[in-house]
């Protein structure tokens, strides 16, 4: 993998083939600006609605509006606030009402404007609305653009637990822009570059090794490998989802390091405490921690990757994480509400090597304690 920073920003499409519900996912800059151009073949009629949340439409819903509108198309907008709490019941609800009160047909296109949460949540919604119409993925967040906009998964949170609720929904089209990323605070991008290091780590160790080499300068600005680092990303995860749509087998390799995340996201409330990449990069840590404990893989494998994120400044232990977390019982209880549990067992991505992961479900509970217990003494 190379770039040439003088070279034109060209826009990269990966395609997701999925038969009939195939889709491209266009990775560039500009696409916002273009996005009436890039949505318009979609339409049966010229207008769009478009779901966002409060911070996206500060910074992006003018653009996106003036984009949409050179391209004929016209739109309307909800607003709905920021934050992981947004994927709720409250929320699904005030988004099919607002979309039926808008006279959404079924040949109708939704837009989701946002991170992940919004992604999510309006593609759950699209996927019930009328029994389905067809949605575009905006995606504006680093973590939206490599993980949860490609795929179909979406759905919304319960009390008990996250994604507990929700559909497997393909979009139509996928925009991710890259000059959206200026917009995130430093915490987000880093928060998002967790998912794009667990690709390197579940699969592709010459990625890794790229990231090892490149990502500060992404992570300081550079916009060529940004796009790099996305349309990298975005390829590896439709190979999986091509391979395995609705998670019976390969796609839970993608859950690397979310066994550990989601217990953590769950314990400290699904709020600004812990974002979700950071769940996922402390999970990752975790994880290849215990491959090596279980004598899977060697002992240098977590020294490297807890090396690359202290140097990418990101929170990589339990210590990192502000306020109290529940004891070890506490934390496994909360693992035993992940989507991933099966017949009564856990099931966790451990790793032979960086780029070597596999699913298993035989993980001795002393084993998984005496991690804990390290790792929460800190």
């Amino acid at each position: 993998m190379s770039h040439d920073p003088t070279a034109a920003p060209a826009i990269d499409d990966v395609r997701v083939s999925l038969g009939a519900r195939s889709y491209t996912v266009r990775v560039g800059r500009g696409l916002i600006a273009r996005a009436g151009a890039e949505i318009a073949p979609l339409l049966r009629r010229n207008r769009v609605c478009v779901i966002t949340e409060a911070t996206v439409a500060e910074l992006q819903l003018d653009g996106l509006r003036t984009g949409l509108a050179e391209g004929g198309v016209a739109m309307e907008a909800l607003i709905l606030p920021a934050g992981e709490a947004t994927k709720s019941w409250r929320y699904l609800e005030q988004a099919v009402e607002w979309l039926i009160a808008q006279k959404v047909e079924r040949g109708d296109v939704v837009v989701a404007l946002g991170g992940g949460v919004i992604g999510d949540l309006v593609g759950f919604a699209a996927s019930i609305l009328r029994r389905g119409v067809r949605f575009v993925q905006i995606p504006t967040s680093l973590l939206a653009q490599v993980d949860s906009s490609v795929g179909g998964k979406t759905g919304i949170n319960s009390p008990l637990g996250k994604n507990l609720i929700g559909a497997f929904h393909q979009p139509s089209l996928v925009l991710a822009d890259i000059d959206a990323l200026d917009t995130l605070p430093a915490r987000d991008f880093l928060a998002g570059y967790g998912e794009v290091v667990k690709y390197g780590l579940l699969g592709d160790a010459a990625f890794f090794d790229w990231l090892d080499a490149n990502a500060p300068a992404m992570a300081a600005g550079d916009k060529a490998l940004r796009q790099e680092a996305v349309r990298h990303s975005v390829r590896m995860k439709a190979d999986i989802v091509e391979r395995d749509e609705t998670e019976q087998g390969d796609r839970a390799l993608l859950n690397l390091g979310h066994t550990f995340g989601h217990a953590l996201e769950a314990a400290t409330g699904y709020s600004d405490r812990l974002l979700h990449g950071e769940g996922v990069a402390i999970g990752c840590l975790l994880a290849f921690d215990l491959s090596a404990r279980l004598g899977l893989c060697s002992q240098e494998a977590p020294e490297r990757v807890a090396e690359h994120l202290a140097r990418m400044g990101m929170k990589r232990t339990l210590s990192d994480i502000e306020g109290d977390l529940p004891g070890r019982d506490g934390l496994i209880a909360l693992m035993g509400q992940d989507k991933k549990v099966q017949d009564g067992s856990l099931r966790f991505i451990l790793v032979r090597a960086i780029g070597d992961s596999f699913v298993t479900a035989d993980v001795p509970r002393a084993a998984l304690a005496d991690l804990l217990d390290e790792a929460l003494a800190g």
